[in-house]
């Protein structure tokens, strides 16, 4: 699978609290059928006894066409197809096009009026009424707006979710990678997605964000053309071992001339 997949690294890590656990259960908290179904599968395993019963009944009733036209995408992942080939389900024929929407969805929707699109203050108070559930649907199915509130939530779910958002674009991201607001998590997760990173403006982003772990961004800085490493040379902003490092390279580049 290519599309980048924070949300369900979040819950492979086991940091998926209670509550964001059964909404997943429920089949709720659903970005893209992939994400869905590897959560599904891994919740019937949880410690929770409500929330494997709740699993396997979402999964049960997921439409059996729609699962084995999903099966049938070359991107699914051998394990998934197993899992429900174990359940006498097997691929379809003929595959599925589309991958970006859950396969089975239930729960109210989120208050995504396209009336709020392009319209910060309004998106800003809607996020404002808006509980635990909500904002979760608000952050992988809202608009753009919401997305770039949502990302500096200081929930680190909310902000997976936005990342895990189908709707999310290159352009989104690299703002963020830009955010100086967001947290650490986030730096972390755009930076190790190679489909985000292959973007020379989200690098470039990373590595003059003061918030990017060093490591990640002393490694970025070894793809920086001249001008941007002679510009993150002299940047106050960023920690000193990341400015003096650009500041040898530059010197050492200068020599070699």
């Amino acid at each position: 699978m290519s599309a980048p997949t924070p949300l369900l690294d979040f819950f492979k890590r086991g940091e998926a609290p209670l509550e964001a656990r059964q909404l997943a259960a429920e089949g709720v908290l659903a970005p893209r059928a992939h994400e869905q179904l590897a959560i599904l599968v891994l919740l019937l395993d949880d410690r929770d006894a409500e929330i494997r019963a709740t699993a396997g009944r979402t999964l049960d009733r997921i439409p059996v066409d729609a699962l084995k036209a999903f099966l049938a995408r070359a991107d699914v992942p051998i394990g998934l197809r197993e899992f429900f080939g174990d359940r006498g389900v097997f691929p379809a024929e003929i595959p599925a096009i589309d991958a970006d929407t859950p396969l089975i969805d239930v729960g109210p929707a989120a208050a995504t009026d396209d009336a709020v699109e392009g319209d910060r203050e309004t998106a800003v108070q809607l996020l404002a009424k808006m509980g635990f559930t909500e904002r979760l649907k608000a952050a992988m199915k809202g608009t753009r707006e919401m997305r770039a509130i949502l990302i500096r939530d200081p929930n680190k779910l909310i902000a997976a979710s936005v990342l895990s958002s189908p709707k999310v674009s290159d352009n989104e991201i690299e703002s963020f990678a830009r955010m100086a607001s967001v947290g650490e998590d986030v730096l972390r997760i755009i930076g190790s997605n190679r489909a985000w990173t292959k973007h020379y403006s989200v690098v470039v982003g990373l590595t003059r964000n003061p918030k990017t772990p060093l490591a990640m961004s002393m490694n970025f800085m070894a793809r920086l053309t001249d001008r941007d490493l002679v510009m993150l040379s002299v940047d106050r902003n960023v920690p000193e071992v990341l400015r003096v490092a650009a500041r040898k390279k530059v010197v050492a580049a200068t020599s070699s001339r």
